[in-house]
């Protein structure tokens, strides 16, 4: 009872937590597209892929992932969301 109700209040329980494991394959995924892996490698980018709770939380979604993989729109789309937060 104790160690749930730490958890909740820590946070670990909430749907706003990310899942890191979830991120990293899905990082994973989109390293197998050359494009994907010219920005990731990008030093201006990189460094937005683990601080950055917008950048991870756009990619813990498997099925944003998925689209980003095979949708250029989807991937204008995570090229914008960088470039705003470089800013």
């Amino acid at each position: 009872m104790f160690t749930l109700l730490s958890e909740l209040v820590s946070g670990v329980g909430s749907s706003n937590a990310l899942n890191t494991k979830k991120i990293d394959r899905n990082i994973e995924k989109l390293l197998e597209s050359d494009w994907f892996n010219k920005i990731y490698t990008n030093e201006r980018y990189r460094n937005l892929f683990f601080p950055n709770k917008r950048i991870r939380y756009h990619l813990q979604s498997s099925r944003r992932a998925q689209n980003i993989i095979r949708s250029e729109k989807a991937q204008k789309k995570l090229l914008f969301l960088l470039e705003k937060e470089l800013k």
